[in-house]
Protein backbone atom coordinates (compact mmCIF):
# COMPACT_ATOMS: atom_id res chain seq x y z
CA UNK A 1 0.00 0.00 0.00
CA UNK A 2 1.01 3.32 -1.08
CA UNK A 3 1.27 6.50 1.64
CA UNK A 4 -0.81 8.19 0.64
CA UNK A 5 -4.58 7.39 -1.15
CA UNK A 6 -4.99 10.35 -3.66
CA UNK A 7 -6.50 7.93 -6.54
CA UNK A 8 -9.15 6.66 -4.14
CA UNK A 9 -12.06 8.71 -3.10
CA UNK A 10 -12.88 9.29 0.26
CA UNK A 11 -16.75 8.59 0.15
CA UNK A 12 -15.79 4.79 -1.46
CA UNK A 13 -13.39 4.81 1.39
CA UNK A 14 -16.30 5.44 3.73
CA UNK A 15 -18.64 2.79 2.58
CA UNK A 16 -15.70 0.32 2.49
CA UNK A 17 -15.25 0.99 6.47
CA UNK A 18 -19.03 1.11 7.15
CA UNK A 19 -19.39 -2.53 5.54
CA UNK A 20 -16.18 -3.95 7.11
CA UNK A 21 -16.71 -2.34 10.48
CA UNK A 22 -20.82 -3.65 10.56
CA UNK A 23 -21.09 -6.59 8.67
CA UNK A 24 -21.83 -7.07 5.09
CA UNK A 25 -24.65 -9.62 6.00
CA UNK A 26 -26.76 -6.41 7.60
CA UNK A 27 -29.08 -3.84 4.89
CA UNK A 28 -27.47 -0.28 5.28
CA UNK A 29 -30.47 1.90 6.68
CA UNK A 30 -31.63 5.49 5.24
CA UNK A 31 -31.76 8.81 7.72
CA UNK A 32 -35.53 8.40 6.90
CA UNK A 33 -35.94 4.48 7.73
CA UNK A 34 -34.46 5.14 10.83
CA UNK A 35 -36.07 8.20 11.73
CA UNK A 36 -39.46 6.35 11.21
CA UNK A 37 -37.89 3.09 13.20
CA UNK A 38 -37.39 6.04 16.39
CA UNK A 39 -41.01 7.50 15.57
CA UNK A 40 -42.21 3.75 16.97
CA UNK A 41 -39.79 2.74 19.20
CA UNK A 42 -38.35 6.13 21.04
CA UNK A 43 -39.74 6.44 24.55
CA UNK A 44 -39.62 9.95 25.22
CA UNK A 45 -41.58 10.59 21.42
CA UNK A 46 -44.02 7.45 22.87
CA UNK A 47 -44.73 9.64 26.11
CA UNK A 48 -45.10 12.90 24.48
CA UNK A 49 -47.91 11.10 22.20
CA UNK A 50 -49.88 9.88 25.12
CA UNK A 51 -49.47 13.27 26.73
CA UNK A 52 -51.18 15.04 23.88
CA UNK A 53 -53.95 12.02 24.05
CA UNK A 54 -54.51 12.91 27.85
CA UNK A 55 -54.71 16.48 26.70
CA UNK A 56 -57.27 16.24 24.18
CA UNK A 57 -59.45 14.16 26.44
CA UNK A 58 -58.83 16.80 29.37
CA UNK A 59 -59.82 19.51 26.76
CA UNK A 60 -62.87 17.55 26.32
CA UNK A 61 -63.65 17.66 30.06
CA UNK A 62 -63.95 21.64 29.67
CA UNK A 63 -66.42 21.52 26.86
CA UNK A 64 -68.84 19.94 29.83
CA UNK A 65 -70.14 22.77 31.11
CA UNK A 66 -71.70 23.66 28.12
CA UNK A 67 -73.77 20.37 27.81
CA UNK A 68 -76.77 18.97 29.53
CA UNK A 69 -76.49 17.05 32.70
CA UNK A 70 -78.98 14.00 32.96
CA UNK A 71 -79.00 11.93 36.14
CA UNK A 72 -81.07 9.10 37.56
CA UNK A 73 -81.44 8.12 40.94
CA UNK A 74 -83.86 5.88 42.97
CA UNK A 75 -84.44 4.81 46.77
CA UNK A 76 -86.33 2.80 48.75
CA UNK A 77 -87.35 3.57 52.40
CA UNK A 78 -88.97 1.33 55.61
CA UNK A 79 -90.87 2.79 58.04
CA UNK A 80 -92.75 1.01 61.38
CA UNK A 81 -94.83 3.07 63.30
CA UNK A 82 -95.97 2.30 66.67
CA UNK A 83 -98.19 4.61 68.76
CA UNK A 84 -99.35 4.74 72.40
CA UNK A 85 -102.63 6.02 71.42
CA UNK A 86 -103.72 3.64 69.02
CA UNK A 87 -102.77 -0.08 69.10
CA UNK A 88 -102.83 0.17 65.43
CA UNK A 89 -98.97 -0.31 64.29
CA UNK A 90 -97.96 0.77 60.78
CA UNK A 91 -95.67 -0.49 58.59
CA UNK A 92 -94.67 2.04 55.39
CA UNK A 93 -92.41 0.65 52.53
CA UNK A 94 -92.04 3.51 50.20
CA UNK A 95 -89.80 3.68 46.43
CA UNK A 96 -88.81 6.46 44.46
CA UNK A 97 -87.14 6.63 40.98
CA UNK A 98 -86.71 10.25 39.61
CA UNK A 99 -84.71 11.29 36.32
CA UNK A 100 -83.68 14.90 36.03
CA UNK A 101 -81.88 16.96 33.37
CA UNK A 102 -80.06 20.47 33.58
CA UNK A 103 -79.03 22.08 30.72
CA UNK A 104 -77.01 25.70 31.32
CA UNK A 105 -78.69 28.67 29.69
CA UNK A 106 -76.64 31.20 30.91
CA UNK A 107 -73.03 30.23 32.49
CA UNK A 108 -70.17 32.73 31.62
CA UNK A 109 -68.17 30.61 33.80
CA UNK A 110 -68.83 27.54 31.71
CA UNK A 111 -68.45 29.65 28.44
CA UNK A 112 -65.06 30.86 29.09
CA UNK A 113 -64.00 27.01 30.52
CA UNK A 114 -65.57 26.00 26.99
CA UNK A 115 -63.32 28.53 25.00
CA UNK A 116 -60.16 27.65 27.22
CA UNK A 117 -60.72 24.07 26.27
CA UNK A 118 -60.65 24.86 22.71
CA UNK A 119 -57.55 26.71 23.43
CA UNK A 120 -55.83 23.52 25.23
CA UNK A 121 -56.41 21.82 22.22
CA UNK A 122 -54.06 23.80 20.37
CA UNK A 123 -51.56 23.54 22.88
CA UNK A 124 -51.47 19.81 23.26
CA UNK A 125 -50.97 19.95 19.11
CA UNK A 126 -48.18 22.78 19.33
CA UNK A 127 -46.49 20.39 22.51
CA UNK A 128 -46.76 16.79 19.87
CA UNK A 129 -45.37 18.96 17.37
CA UNK A 130 -42.31 19.92 19.28
CA UNK A 131 -41.29 16.50 20.61
CA UNK A 132 -41.68 15.56 16.59
CA UNK A 133 -39.31 18.22 15.58
CA UNK A 134 -36.99 17.12 18.37
CA UNK A 135 -37.22 13.43 17.59
CA UNK A 136 -36.19 14.41 14.15
CA UNK A 137 -33.06 16.68 14.90
CA UNK A 138 -32.38 14.17 17.59
CA UNK A 139 -32.05 11.15 14.98
CA UNK A 140 -30.21 13.20 12.83
CA UNK A 141 -27.93 14.01 14.82
CA UNK A 142 -27.09 10.23 16.18
CA UNK A 143 -27.14 8.94 12.49
CA UNK A 144 -24.37 11.89 11.81
CA UNK A 145 -22.76 11.29 14.86
CA UNK A 146 -22.11 7.34 13.53
CA UNK A 147 -20.46 8.27 10.50
CA UNK A 148 -18.65 11.09 12.17
CA UNK A 149 -17.00 8.31 14.36
CA UNK A 150 -16.49 6.11 10.83
CA UNK A 151 -14.65 9.09 9.24
CA UNK A 152 -12.39 9.55 12.37
CA UNK A 153 -12.01 5.51 12.69
CA UNK A 154 -11.16 5.75 8.72
CA UNK A 155 -8.68 8.74 9.05
CA UNK A 156 -6.67 6.41 12.08
CA UNK A 157 -6.61 3.56 9.95
CA UNK A 158 -5.24 5.31 6.94
CA UNK A 159 -2.89 7.11 9.22
CA UNK A 160 -2.00 3.99 10.60
CA UNK A 161 -1.20 1.98 7.42
CA UNK A 162 0.72 4.82 6.35
CA UNK A 163 2.96 4.76 9.50
CA UNK A 164 3.18 1.10 8.74
CA UNK A 165 4.43 1.38 5.49
CA UNK A 166 7.28 4.23 6.79
CA UNK A 167 8.39 2.17 9.39
CA UNK A 168 8.92 -0.95 7.19
CA UNK A 169 10.76 1.54 4.51
CA UNK A 170 12.75 3.24 7.73
CA UNK A 171 14.08 -0.41 8.86
CA UNK A 172 14.79 -1.23 5.42
CA UNK A 173 16.88 1.36 4.66
CA UNK A 174 18.66 1.44 7.84
CA UNK A 175 19.43 -2.05 7.17
CA UNK A 176 21.18 -1.49 3.89
CA UNK A 177 22.99 2.14 5.55
CA UNK A 178 20.98 4.65 3.87
CA UNK A 179 18.94 5.94 6.63
CA UNK A 180 19.84 6.39 10.22
CA UNK A 181 18.71 4.93 13.42
CA UNK A 182 16.56 8.01 13.92
CA UNK A 183 14.20 7.77 11.51
CA UNK A 184 13.19 4.05 12.53
CA UNK A 185 12.81 5.20 16.58
CA UNK A 186 10.45 8.24 15.10
CA UNK A 187 8.69 5.47 13.14
CA UNK A 188 7.69 3.51 15.48
CA UNK A 189 7.21 6.06 18.24
CA UNK A 190 4.29 7.46 15.77
CA UNK A 191 2.87 4.04 15.05
CA UNK A 192 2.33 3.37 18.62
CA UNK A 193 0.48 6.86 19.18
CA UNK A 194 -1.48 5.63 16.28
CA UNK A 195 -2.15 2.77 17.72
CA UNK A 196 -3.59 3.96 20.69
CA UNK A 197 -5.42 6.61 18.57
CA UNK A 198 -7.33 3.78 16.77
CA UNK A 199 -8.22 2.00 20.04
CA UNK A 200 -9.79 4.93 20.90
CA UNK A 201 -11.36 5.60 17.83
CA UNK A 202 -13.22 2.08 17.60
CA UNK A 203 -14.43 2.41 21.21
CA UNK A 204 -16.09 5.78 20.26
CA UNK A 205 -18.12 4.37 17.24
CA UNK A 206 -18.85 1.20 19.52
CA UNK A 207 -20.77 4.03 21.91
CA UNK A 208 -22.10 5.94 18.90
CA UNK A 209 -23.99 2.73 17.59
CA UNK A 210 -25.15 1.91 20.98
CA UNK A 211 -27.08 5.43 20.86
CA UNK A 212 -28.29 5.05 17.38
CA UNK A 213 -29.53 1.57 17.96
CA UNK A 214 -31.15 2.83 21.57
CA UNK A 215 -32.79 5.49 19.57
CA UNK A 216 -34.26 3.44 17.07
CA UNK A 217 -34.63 0.28 18.53
CA UNK A 218 -32.70 -2.04 16.43
CA UNK A 219 -29.75 -3.51 17.07
CA UNK A 220 -26.41 -3.29 14.35
CA UNK A 221 -27.59 -0.32 12.46
CA UNK A 222 -25.58 0.93 9.37
CA UNK A 223 -26.36 4.41 8.25
CA UNK A 224 -25.83 4.61 4.98
CA UNK A 225 -22.66 7.26 4.44
CA UNK A 226 -23.15 10.70 1.65
CA UNK A 227 -22.35 9.93 -2.00
CA UNK A 228 -20.21 11.83 -3.90
CA UNK A 229 -19.85 14.47 -4.52
CA UNK A 230 -21.83 16.14 -2.15
CA UNK A 231 -23.35 19.16 -2.83
CA UNK A 232 -24.44 21.39 0.10
CA UNK A 233 -27.20 24.18 -0.90
CA UNK A 234 -26.86 27.63 -0.07
CA UNK A 235 -29.33 28.90 2.87
CA UNK A 236 -32.28 30.05 1.64
CA UNK A 237 -33.28 33.76 2.27
CA UNK A 238 -31.71 36.31 4.94
CA UNK A 239 -31.71 36.31 8.72
CA UNK A 240 -34.49 39.00 9.04
CA UNK A 241 -37.26 36.73 6.95
CA UNK A 242 -36.05 33.60 8.98
CA UNK A 243 -36.22 35.92 12.19
CA UNK A 244 -39.99 36.82 11.53
CA UNK A 245 -41.47 34.10 10.46
CA UNK A 246 -39.43 32.44 13.70
CA UNK A 247 -41.63 34.83 15.44
CA UNK A 248 -45.03 33.72 14.19
CA UNK A 249 -44.63 30.05 14.20
CA UNK A 250 -42.27 28.77 15.93
CA UNK A 251 -44.11 26.00 18.22
CA UNK A 252 -42.91 27.86 21.59
CA UNK A 253 -44.29 31.30 20.32
CA UNK A 254 -47.80 30.08 19.58
CA UNK A 255 -47.96 27.91 22.58
CA UNK A 256 -46.83 31.01 24.95
CA UNK A 257 -49.55 33.39 22.49
CA UNK A 258 -51.95 30.26 23.33
CA UNK A 259 -51.02 30.56 27.64
CA UNK A 260 -51.98 34.17 27.12
CA UNK A 261 -55.39 33.44 25.43
CA UNK A 262 -55.95 30.65 28.07
CA UNK A 263 -55.30 33.00 30.91
CA UNK A 264 -57.16 35.46 29.19
CA UNK A 265 -60.04 33.34 29.75
CA UNK A 266 -59.46 32.51 32.97
CA UNK A 267 -60.00 36.22 34.18
CA UNK A 268 -62.82 36.17 32.79
CA UNK A 269 -63.98 33.23 34.66
CA UNK A 270 -62.97 34.57 37.10
CA UNK A 271 -65.06 37.87 36.91
CA UNK A 272 -68.00 35.38 36.53
CA UNK A 273 -68.02 34.71 39.85
CA UNK A 274 -70.21 38.04 40.15
CA UNK A 275 -72.41 37.51 37.69
CA UNK A 276 -75.80 34.91 37.74
CA UNK A 277 -76.22 31.83 36.22
CA UNK A 278 -79.67 30.67 34.54
CA UNK A 279 -80.22 26.87 33.98
CA UNK A 280 -83.35 24.91 32.49
CA UNK A 281 -84.17 21.54 34.63
CA UNK A 282 -86.79 19.23 33.98
CA UNK A 283 -87.72 16.41 36.64
CA UNK A 284 -89.65 13.38 36.10
CA UNK A 285 -90.59 11.50 39.81
CA UNK A 286 -92.36 8.35 40.49
CA UNK A 287 -92.77 7.14 44.12
CA UNK A 288 -94.75 3.91 45.31
CA UNK A 289 -95.99 2.88 48.31
CA UNK A 290 -97.32 -0.85 48.22
CA UNK A 291 -98.38 -0.95 51.90
CA UNK A 292 -100.26 1.81 53.52
CA UNK A 293 -100.51 -0.04 56.88
CA UNK A 294 -100.90 -3.54 58.43
CA UNK A 295 -104.15 -4.14 57.17
CA UNK A 296 -104.36 -2.62 54.27
CA UNK A 297 -102.54 -3.88 50.64
CA UNK A 298 -103.62 -0.44 48.80
CA UNK A 299 -100.78 0.61 46.42
CA UNK A 300 -100.12 4.13 46.25
CA UNK A 301 -98.59 5.98 43.20
CA UNK A 302 -97.81 8.82 42.87
CA UNK A 303 -96.01 10.24 39.49
CA UNK A 304 -94.47 13.62 39.11
CA UNK A 305 -93.14 15.99 36.56
CA UNK A 306 -91.09 18.95 36.68
CA UNK A 307 -90.12 21.84 34.28
CA UNK A 308 -88.29 24.70 35.20
CA UNK A 309 -85.79 27.65 35.43
CA UNK A 310 -83.21 28.01 38.28
CA UNK A 311 -81.65 31.39 38.58
CA UNK A 312 -78.87 32.14 40.85
CA UNK A 313 -76.99 34.92 42.28
CA UNK A 314 -73.98 35.18 44.51
CA UNK A 315 -73.54 37.98 46.85
CA UNK A 316 -71.14 37.61 48.68
CA UNK A 317 -68.28 34.94 48.84
CA UNK A 318 -65.88 36.56 51.55
CA UNK A 319 -63.30 38.23 49.10
CA UNK A 320 -62.65 35.25 47.32
CA UNK A 321 -64.08 35.98 43.67
CA UNK A 322 -62.42 39.34 44.09
CA UNK A 323 -58.87 37.79 44.74
CA UNK A 324 -59.56 35.15 42.63
CA UNK A 325 -59.85 38.23 40.43
CA UNK A 326 -56.42 39.47 41.02
CA UNK A 327 -54.71 36.57 40.83
CA UNK A 328 -55.69 36.04 37.24
CA UNK A 329 -55.15 39.04 36.22
CA UNK A 330 -51.29 38.81 37.83
CA UNK A 331 -51.14 35.51 35.72
CA UNK A 332 -52.53 37.10 32.70
CA UNK A 333 -49.44 39.87 32.66
CA UNK A 334 -47.22 36.70 33.62
CA UNK A 335 -48.43 35.29 30.32
CA UNK A 336 -47.68 38.72 28.37
CA UNK A 337 -43.93 38.67 29.62
CA UNK A 338 -43.64 34.85 29.18
CA UNK A 339 -45.14 35.56 25.46
CA UNK A 340 -42.53 38.30 25.03
CA UNK A 341 -39.94 35.72 26.77
CA UNK A 342 -40.44 33.17 23.94
CA UNK A 343 -40.41 35.49 20.80
CA UNK A 344 -36.82 36.97 21.65
CA UNK A 345 -35.30 33.74 22.56
CA UNK A 346 -36.58 32.36 19.34
CA UNK A 347 -35.10 35.36 17.66
CA UNK A 348 -31.78 35.30 19.35
CA UNK A 349 -31.75 31.21 18.58
CA UNK A 350 -32.86 32.04 14.79
CA UNK A 351 -30.22 34.96 14.27
CA UNK A 352 -27.05 32.54 16.13
CA UNK A 353 -28.47 29.31 14.18
CA UNK A 354 -28.47 31.00 10.89
CA UNK A 355 -24.68 32.30 11.26
CA UNK A 356 -23.57 29.61 12.42
CA UNK A 357 -24.83 27.69 9.02
CA UNK A 358 -23.37 30.45 6.92
CA UNK A 359 -19.98 29.66 9.05
CA UNK A 360 -20.31 26.33 8.48
CA UNK A 361 -20.42 26.54 4.44
CA UNK A 362 -17.52 28.98 4.71
CA UNK A 363 -16.07 26.35 6.60
CA UNK A 364 -16.73 23.12 4.33
CA UNK A 365 -15.08 25.27 1.49
CA UNK A 366 -12.05 26.38 3.22
CA UNK A 367 -11.70 22.67 3.95
CA UNK A 368 -11.84 21.62 0.29
CA UNK A 369 -9.14 23.86 -0.19
CA UNK A 370 -7.16 22.38 2.22
CA UNK A 371 -7.92 19.10 1.39
CA UNK A 372 -6.30 20.14 -2.12
CA UNK A 373 -3.30 21.90 -0.72
CA UNK A 374 -2.49 18.63 2.08
CA UNK A 375 -2.35 16.43 -0.95
CA UNK A 376 0.18 18.44 -2.76
CA UNK A 377 1.77 18.78 0.13
CA UNK A 378 1.69 14.75 0.54
CA UNK A 379 3.09 14.18 -2.86
CA UNK A 380 5.98 16.80 -2.47
CA UNK A 381 7.33 15.39 0.88
CA UNK A 382 7.13 11.93 -0.46
CA UNK A 383 9.03 12.24 -3.63
CA UNK A 384 11.35 14.60 -1.42
CA UNK A 385 11.57 11.84 0.92
CA UNK A 386 12.74 9.18 -1.91
CA UNK A 387 15.15 11.71 -3.07
CA UNK A 388 16.54 12.03 0.40
CA UNK A 389 15.84 15.99 0.88
CA UNK A 390 13.13 15.25 3.87
CA UNK A 391 12.97 13.23 6.27
CA UNK A 392 10.40 10.27 7.23
CA UNK A 393 8.80 12.40 10.10
CA UNK A 394 7.96 15.11 7.84
CA UNK A 395 6.46 12.58 5.92
CA UNK A 396 4.22 11.38 8.40
CA UNK A 397 3.23 14.88 9.52
CA UNK A 398 1.81 15.14 6.12
CA UNK A 399 0.06 12.33 5.38
CA UNK A 400 -1.73 12.86 8.92
CA UNK A 401 -2.41 16.43 7.53
CA UNK A 402 -3.74 15.23 4.76
CA UNK A 403 -6.31 12.88 6.90
CA UNK A 404 -7.33 14.46 9.18
CA UNK A 405 -8.11 17.29 6.45
CA UNK A 406 -10.58 15.03 5.24
CA UNK A 407 -11.99 13.71 8.53
CA UNK A 408 -12.78 17.59 9.11
CA UNK A 409 -14.14 17.86 5.95
CA UNK A 410 -16.58 15.28 6.01
CA UNK A 411 -17.58 16.46 9.97
CA UNK A 412 -18.00 19.58 8.97
CA UNK A 413 -20.21 18.64 6.21
CA UNK A 414 -22.54 16.55 8.47
CA UNK A 415 -22.44 19.59 10.53
CA UNK A 416 -23.47 21.71 7.97
CA UNK A 417 -26.36 19.37 6.89
CA UNK A 418 -27.49 18.99 10.67
CA UNK A 419 -27.00 23.10 11.13
CA UNK A 420 -29.84 23.17 8.43
CA UNK A 421 -32.34 20.90 10.57
CA UNK A 422 -31.24 23.35 13.43
CA UNK A 423 -32.31 26.73 11.64
CA UNK A 424 -35.41 25.15 10.57
CA UNK A 425 -36.07 24.00 14.17
CA UNK A 426 -35.36 27.19 15.78
CA UNK A 427 -37.72 28.73 13.39
CA UNK A 428 -40.42 26.59 13.77
CA UNK A 429 -40.66 25.08 10.20
CA UNK A 430 -38.95 21.87 10.96
CA UNK A 431 -40.90 18.53 9.63
CA UNK A 432 -39.92 15.29 8.67
CA UNK A 433 -40.11 15.86 5.84
CA UNK A 434 -37.29 18.03 5.60
CA UNK A 435 -35.07 14.56 5.61
CA UNK A 436 -35.66 13.26 1.92
CA UNK A 437 -33.51 16.22 0.64
CA UNK A 438 -30.44 14.96 2.88
CA UNK A 439 -31.68 11.11 2.00
CA UNK A 440 -31.76 11.90 -1.81
CA UNK A 441 -27.67 12.40 -0.70
CA UNK A 442 -27.13 9.55 0.60
CA UNK A 443 -25.06 6.21 -1.30
CA UNK A 444 -27.44 4.28 -2.57
CA UNK A 445 -28.66 0.89 -0.87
Amino acid sequence: MKAHLSSTSISGLLVSAAMMLSGSGVRAQTLMELYEAARDYDAAFQSARLQYEANLARAEQGKAGMRTAANLSAGLSYTDQDSNLSSLRRQIESRTVTASATHPLYRPANQAAYDQAIKQVEAAKVQLEVAEQDLVLRTSQAYFDVLGAQDNLLAVQAQRNAVTEQLASAKRRFEVGTATIVDTRQAQAAFDRIEAARVQAENDLAVKRLALDQLVGRAGTRPLSLAAPVRLAPVPGDVNRWVEDAQTGHPNVRSAKTNLEIAELEVTRAQAGHKPTLDATASQSVTQTPKGSASSAVVNRVSSTAVGLSFNLPLFAGYATQNRIRETLALSDKAKSDLESAKRTVAQNTRSAYFNLISGLSRVEALQAAETSAQSLVDSTRLGYQVGVTVNQEVLDAQSQLFNSRRDLALARYEVLLGGLRLKQVSGSLNPDDLKPINQMLVKP
